[in-house]
């Protein structure tokens, strides 16, 4: 019986070492092979707020992207926006999109942007609603300074009749982090 209690001290200290060893083991390398995923991710997406004469249009879109190196890039946004027109048109559309960005340039960047949105729009004259999905496909092109480019896009998917956007050209500023 003695025999056991002894062996068993034993067992304990030597669990409680080789416990102690691992545990200092992993953690050095934890520190040797950090990733560095997150070191190449971007935040930054866009806020934009109109007011005018009976028109209110109030957009947010978050984004991230995925910096693979100097020239490329990919990532996914978010976006919701209200818009109201006096009493005669309500449109609430909200989605997700997927980002692509080139930099054969420094100061120039190329973008590529699949977006599917829903879109709830309400018409007073006459009244009646639309609930639909829409898809864009922006091809555009803009003057890049350090994280912040400023430029033109073109939704190559465009239809007038859907009343989702008004012009197939846009200007945007992106701004990334």
């Amino acid at each position: 019986m003695l025999k056991n209690v002894f062996f068993s001290k034993r067992i304990k200290w030597l669990f409680a070492f080789f416990g102690i060893l691992a545990t200092y083991a992993s953690t050095a390398q934890n520190q040797t092979n950090k990733s560095d995923f997150w070191d190449h991710v971007s935040f930054g997406g866009g806020l934009g707020v109109s007011v005018g004469s009976g028109y209110t249009d109030i957009l947010i879109a978050p984004s991230a992207i995925y910096n693979f190196n100097d020239f490329f890039s990919a990532g996914v946004g978010l976006q919701g926006s209200h818009v109201k027109f006096r009493n005669e048109y309500t449109s609430n559309i909200y989605g997700g999109s997927l980002i692509g960005l080139a930099n054969p340039v420094e100061a120039v960047q190329l973008s590529a942007e699949l977006e599917q949105v829903r879109v709830n729009q309400e018409f007073s004259d006459p009244k009646f609603k639309r609930n639909f999905w829409n898809t864009a496909l922006y091809l555009g092109a803009g003057y890049r300074a350090d994280n912040i480019t400023i430029g033109f896009r073109y939704n190559v998917l465009f239809k007038k009749e859907d009343f989702v956007y008004s012009e197939a050209f846009m200007p945007f500023v992106r701004v990334y982090f």
